[in-house]
């Protein structure tokens, strides 16, 4: 019994220091995004506005302020966008040889089926 003890100790003992020679630092690797969506490229005729208004109808951040941001994102010639549940507000940036406020005002108004929102007080920086 006492040569079993003995040798479970010394096996701790080499497992434990041997551990530690061999520990190192975790390689961090970085890798950009070489696929961007063709829509979010910065083109050279595009003339950007910027608008702001209020949505009325939200009753959350993730389920209602969230998905209005991802569906304004997605359209094309949407440059920014962010939508603040807190304040009721949005601004969106946008090519205005692409869309227009009308284009906006329905991608919010239809964003999620069943909720019923709605655009007001709409300013665009060039008014």
């Amino acid at each position: 019994m006492k040569n079993i003890s003995l040798l479970l100790v010394l096996t701790l003992i080499i497992l434990s220091t041997s551990c530690k020679e061999n520990k190192q630092d975790p390689e961090v690797i970085t890798v950009e995004n070489a696929i961007a969506p063709k829509h979010k490229k910065e083109l050279a005729n595009a003339v950007y506005n910027k608008a702001e208004f209020t949505i009325k109808g939200m009753t959350c951040q993730i389920g209602c302020a969230a998905t209005i941001e991802k569906k304004l994102a997605k359209m094309e010639g949407v440059k920014s966008v962010t939508v603040s549940f807190e304040k009721e507000l949005a601004v969106v940036e946008y090519d205005v040889n692409t869309l227009n406020t009308d284009d906006i005002t329905k991608t919010v108004t239809t964003a999620a089926s069943g909720d019923v929102y709605t655009v007001e007080g709409m300013k665009t920086a060039a008014e």
